[in-house]
């Protein structure tokens, strides 16, 4: 199994690098792939060293896996010719999420969905990702009409520049700027860019991509996305309402049994998910499961999960890992 990390030196890269060590993905050949600056330097996978190569040269070794983290316009660009070679590419950036030729998955929910001739499956937003994996047991089981979420999304998400920055301002250092303010001791209402609407990109992103990714246009999200001054983990605060009524009893038990979500819950010994605890796992973390008791068949809750793992390099891994267990590559 001949796999190629694109975008291998960046912090999702990094990430995924380490996820197929811990999880013994069966890489038989490891190609690392960055942009042309980091060409050339090495990086260390399974005790072994291994040479950073280009695009270009990734192509012509015709890996049977490639998986993408390197940004829109490279995905955009690239996974198309990794594709024409017989590669099956899943990529983690926007590029082809709501593309309508290309299936855009969570193992969890929809891999089944997946057959021999998707040769670019698109990885959901990390914000997304946690969000559905807790509301699809219970749209399944309650059938939601609306969902409101509000994000608190770590700098990790924005990428190296950003922690960068937290950490300069932390130890009062001048540095490069990612943000337009500063994020410590702050909040930025602000993910991504600003649409014509008034929203931003990854607000829009989840409100789109749940639908997609359940295929079902029958309930709406609407999000506002705030960026915080935590270095990992991303937190929700969802609010859900159903068309028909729940016993919150039920709701945890539903949410426990489902593969890939933790029950965090009992405000007695002050538990519930937040990023630090969520730092380094897999699951995604739900708690703070409650009624909304201004209106009917309306829950709250509080959605936490690594927003590099989960959010993106997991899943990613995950996707790989069913393509092999069902002869899909």
């Amino acid at each position: 199994m001949k796999v190629a990390v694109v975008g291998a030196t960046g912090m999702v890269g990094e990430v995924m690098l380490k996820v197929l060590e811990e999880r013994n993905f069966p890489v038989t050949e490891l190609i690392p792939v960055a942009s042309e600056r980091s060409v050339g330097k090495t990086l260390t996978y399974k005790g072994k060293d291994y040479t950073v190569v280009g695009l270009e040269t990734a192509v012509s070794m015709r890996p049977d896996i490639a998986l993408f983290s390197a940004g829109g316009g490279t995905s955009l660009e690239w996974a198309p010719k990794f594709a024409e070679v017989g590669t099956t590419v899943v990529d983690n950036s926007s590029a082809w999420r709501m593309d309508p030729t290309k299936k855009l998955v969570v193992p969890e929910i929809n891999a089944s969905e997946l057959t021999k001739d998707d040769k670019i499956i698109a990885n959901p937003n990390c914000s997304t990702i946690q969000l559905v994996m807790a509301l699809n047991p219970l749209h399944k089981k309650y059938k939601m009409k609306r969902v409101i979420v509000s994000t608190y999304q770590s700098v990790s998400g924005t990428g190296v520049k950003a922690v960068r920055q937290l950490e300069n301002e932390i130890a009062g250092v001048e540095g490069e700027m990612a943000y337009p303010y500063p994020i410590g001791r702050n909040a930025l209402p602000h993910c991504d860019v600003f649409e014509e609407n008034g929203y931003t990109k990854e607000e829009m992103k989840l409100a789109r991509e749940p639908q997609k990714i359940m295929n079902d246009r029958t309930f709406s999200v609407s999000a506002t996305a705030v960026r915080i001054p935590t270095a990992g983990g991303h937190s929700e605060s969802v609010n859900v309402e159903f068309e028909n009524d729940f016993n919150l009893a039920d709701v945890r038990k539903l949410l426990s049994q489902t593969p890939g979500v933790v029950v965090q819950d009992n405000t007695d010994t002050n538990t519930y998910p937040m990023p630090i605890f969520a730092h380094d796992k897999d699951e995604v973390f739900v708690g703070r499961i409650r009624r909304d008791e201004t209106q009917p068949n309306t829950l709250n809750m509080w959605i936490v999960a690594d927003n590099l793992r989960k959010g993106a390099a997991t899943n990613t891994i995950q996707i790989a890992e069913y393509l092999i267990e069902h002869n899909l590559v």
